[in-house]
């Protein structure tokens, strides 16, 4: 019987979805409900696993990693692939490695409902009411205000669109984009300076690579309005967090709200958690029970076709099988 490790599953959360009933009799999964930074104490765990899966990119699958576990058949993401895997490295040593889907749902739900509690301070209110306060902030209305979408792809489209339902002007910038693009999704093309500058809230809807990590500075930041807000939902390192968390305690900005950060989990004691203005979230845009269900549920389905003897369907190296 093959053996499955379910890691980085903070909370219980992906080990108590319904998928995993499927693999019943088939596999001993275990979970892991830590994520473990060194190296070598994560290879002595999964060593005797043959089928490891990840949930997202909270752990990274390196060349020496992946050197120190010889039973190691198949990794089945629990969502898309973001170069969390040495695929080069997987590949020559035979190991399949295969992702899952959701809607994307999730992610554009999470990031409209942050940008509503960052510009009407809900967490604040909520916290102050408990404490036996009354109306402690004036928030600002959405009508008429600029959106500026940093990243105008999947996610970034919906919350271009959310700004229009609300008669926002919508501006966006991108690595790709093409003002035909923007104009499609009822967004104006500007240079990053013009909407950093411009825009009331700033929402940041990058994917992470080499190209965008540290996309966000402090002379970006330092273009800000006073009264703007910053919502991150992409990745944390696309922002300088050191320079955005001078920007918030200075308040050279009006707040943030985030979903991701640098290191997570949120080491206790981060400068971000004594901020005031700062909306904090710990990466959960995309935990929702029919994300996890469709993110598990297909990685349970590349497992049952890897056990049947089949080439599961969403292989990211359908050739690693034959050199296994």
């Amino acid at each position: 019987m093959k053996r499955v490790a379910i890691i980085d599953d903070w909370g219980g959360l992906a080990s108590g979805t319904v998928a995993w009933e499927r693999l019943t009799g088939r596999v001993d999964a275990q979970a892991f409900r830590d994520t473990l930074a060194d190296e070598e104490a994560l290879a002595k765990r999964l060593a005797p696993f043959e089928i490891v899966v990840g949930v997202r990119e909270r752990t990274r699958f390196t060349a020496g990693l992946l050197g120190r576990l010889p039973k190691l058949e198949l990794i089945a993401l629990g969502g898309g692939m973001t170069g969390q895997v040495d695929m080069a490295a997987a590949t020559a040593r035979g190991i399949v490695v295969t992702d899952s889907s959701g809607s994307g749902a999730a992610a554009i739900e999470h990031t409209i409902g942050m940008i509503m509690a960052a510009v009407r301070r809900i967490p604040q209110e909520d916290r102050a009411l408990r404490a036996g306060r009354w109306q402690t902030a004036v928030g600002i209305e959405l009508g008429g205000k600029t959106l500026g979408i940093i990243g105008l792809g999947k996610i970034g489209s919906k919350i271009a669109a959310f700004g229009r339902l609300l008669d926002m002007r919508v501006l966006a910038c991108g690595l790709t984009l093409t003002p035909e693009r923007a104009t499609a999704a009822g967004a104006t093309m500007v240079p990053l300076d013009t909407l950093l500058r411009d825009s009331d809230v700033v929402s940041v809807n990058l994917r992470l690579s080499d190209k965008t990590r540290g996309f966000l500075g402090a002379r970006h930041l330092a273009l800000m309005k006073p009264t703007a807000f910053l919502i991150n939902s992409a990745r944390g390192p696309i922002v300088d967090e050191a320079a955005l968390v001078a920007a918030l305690r200075e308040r050279r900005i009006a707040g943030a709200a985030l979903d991701v950060y640098d290191q997570e989990p949120l080491p206790a004691g981060h400068p971000l958690m004594t901020l005031d203005n700062a909306v904090l979230t710990p990466h959960s845009g995309f935990v929702t029970a029919e994300t996890y269900a469709a993110f598990f549920g297909g990685a349970v389905d590349q497992i049952l076709a890897w056990l049947d003897g089949k080439t599961p369907p969403r292989a990211l190296n359908p050739d690693a099988r034959r050199a296994h």
